[in-house]
């Protein structure tokens, strides 16, 4: 029977350069897809495949982030004797649970694999999952539930991935497809933002990942690699000659909020998802477009 994943890693340290001035006073995390801030998709979806305890490694200025996971008894009082119960039930929802949540500090901006091993005390020596915020998918099931279910099936290491055009693979970590099923196949190799010809596959790492507690080891050991960074698929790779590695190529959409157009393009497609106010949306769309064709890409 292969360990239980109770945790999950959430890297929420970086400065948000892309969005500014949006993001000089505020989190990038902290911006709203629809009504609902970025970190809060992540961890519903971590919630939804069985996390139960939840880390952020933050940064400087991101103590938003932890009030956002807090009780916040005034604004609650006020919802409650106002009658609003159904954003009061929202909010109580979105909440962990007392003692759910730890918070570390990653004091120096050295990369996601530095990130991950500032975490290495509050996981201890559990497998995980870590999500990349930036990161959100519309999936059903979710992502890491997903990958949960592969992870049942084979333990080890467990990696989304997706396909890319062969030309964009020097953006992304790519790995090299060995045998098995979309759902859990062996990965044989990886590399960091290959050159489109030395790219072992057009398959990229999607942010999603459960990894087992050996690779803070390696991180602790490791030199900077790409971009002068700690990079985690380094350790990775390191970690391949000793443990499994499995890809699941996932069912579902994902948008790249770190970027300006699919920060954009997330709000659109998760309001168009929207009962509420999916019909009156689109027909404030149609009136900006003038009636030309809307499509929604990732």
């Amino acid at each position: 029977m292969v360990q239980r994943v109770r945790t999950a890693v959430f890297p929420v340290a970086g400065l948000g350069t892309r969005f500014l001035p949006a993001t000089k006073a505020m989190p990038k995390e902290m911006l709203t897809v629809v009504d609902k801030p970025v970190i809060q998709y992540a961890v519903d979806e971590a919630r939804e495949a069985g996390i139960e305890h939840f880390v952020f490694v933050t940064g400087r200025n991101k103590g938003v982030i932890e009030d956002h996971f807090d009780r916040q008894f005034e604004l609650e009082a006020t919802l409650e004797a106002r009658g609003k119960t159904e954003a009061l039930e929202q909010l109580r929802r979105d909440l962990p649970k007392a003692g759910q949540s730890s918070f570390t500090r990653q004091q120096e901006p050295l990369g996601l694999g530095h990130a991950v091993w500032c975490a290495r005390d509050i996981v201890g020596r559990e497998p995980f999952a870590l999500l990349l915020p930036d990161m959100i998918f519309k999936s059903s099931p979710g992502v890491l539930k997903q990958m949960m279910d592969a992870y049942e099936e084979t333990g080890g290491n467990i990696i989304a991935v997706e396909e890319c055009a062969p030309e964009d693979v020097s953006s992304y970590g790519v790995v090299a497809r060995g045998e098995g099923p979309d759902s859990g196949f062996a990965i044989t190799g990886m590399v960091e933002k290959p050159k489109p010809e030395d790219a072992p596959s057009n398959l990229i790492i999607s942010g999603r990942y459960i990894l087992q507690p050996e690779i803070f080891s390696l991180l602790g050991e490791q030199t900077v690699g790409t971009g002068g960074e700690i990079q985690i698929t380094d350790a990775m790779h390191y970690l391949m000659d000793r443990q499994p590695f499995i890809g699941v190529k996932y069912d579902g959409q994902v948008f790249d909020c770190g970027s300006k157009i699919g920060f954009l393009t997330a709000n659109v497609a998760f309001a168009l998802d929207r009962p509420d106010i999916a019909d009156a949306f689109l027909s404030e769309l149609k009136t900006l477009t003038g009636d030309t064709p809307i499509s929604i890409e990732d």
